[in-house]
């Protein structure tokens, strides 16, 4: 399921791709509002008190073992990731695209911050499919029973608004947690479907579920307890009745890039 060392180093970018981006991850996961809950053009959710579990994917189209991988991610549903508490998070990297296919979701951006990541996750190297869990290199996912359950209590309360397409989010330390914060937006979009034409994937009719299709990485910060940290956000990619958009905001210890609260909007 991973490349292996010679072939790894046949197709990964160049050192000076590699320190493109450099984003710490921190995941929020909020419970989707619906109408009732707020005014029309408005819509708001909080993080609960237990810590939202953050998966992400390093993946691509151009590679055969990822397939497995993506069917793996796409059984975490809207439904069982509202029973769960879970943030599900698709990076295409692009360093398969010059073997045969170019991956339509894939970015640089996404190999940087697979690559930095590395420092923190554990990977000796970084692969795909690669699935990190709650900032940690996962090998076993395939083995990972879903729904997940819920992990330790959170380290950070976020509360997360949006007014027309303007997202704004309220983040605050818990007491006895980090307080040097860092985090990051992704935008995510699901029920995508390609046909590949050529490549190791070629022939192939892939289903894609969590995909990113924007990333915004926020700088560290030095949190107060009784002051929370405003965020904003406005998303350049404009929503997809098809593709169901999720705002997702991942909030992480600025010191060991570890997630310590995650939220998500879908409405």
């Amino acid at each position: 399921m991973s490349l292996n060392t010679n072939r790894f180093d046949a197709v990964w970018p160049s050192a000076a791709l590699r320190s493109v981006c450099a984003g710490l991850v921190v995941a929020i996961s909020l419970p989707v509002a619906t109408a009732a809950d707020s005014p029309p053009g408005t819509c708001k959710a909080s993080s609960p008190a237990t810590l939202t579990r953050v998966v992400e994917l390093y993946t691509s189209e151009g590679c055969n073992s990822c397939p497995q991988a993506d069917r793996w991610l796409s059984r975490m549903t809207p439904e069982v990731d509202a029973r769960s508490n879970a943030v599900a998070l698709a990076f295409h990297v692009d360093y398969w695209d010059r073997l045969g296919w170019k991956d339509r979701f894939a970015s640089p951006a996404y190999t940087a911050r697979q690559s930095q990541q590395q420092a923190s996750n554990g990977a000796k190297f970084s692969y795909t499919p690669q699935v990190v869990l709650d900032g940690k290199d996962h090998k076993d996912w395939i083995n990972t029973r879903l729904p997940l359950s819920a992990a330790a209590p959170a380290q950070a309360h976020i509360s997360l608004t949006r007014e027309g397409n303007q997202f704004s989010a309220n983040v605050a330390p818990v007491a006895g947690g980090p307080t040097r914060l860092a985090a990051y937006w992704a935008v995510t979009e699901l029920n995508h479907v390609t046909s590949v034409k050529a490549g190791e994937n070629e022939g192939v009719t892939l289903k894609h579920d969590f995909v990113v299709r924007e990333y915004k990485p926020v700088s560290a910060w030095s949190g107060k307890l009784d002051s929370p940290t405003t965020l904003s956000f406005t998303p350049s990619t404009a929503s997809d009745p098809k593709h169901a958009r999720q705002v997702n905001l991942v909030v992480v210890d600025a010191d060991t890039g570890r997630p310590v609260q995650a939220l998500k909007l879908g409405c």
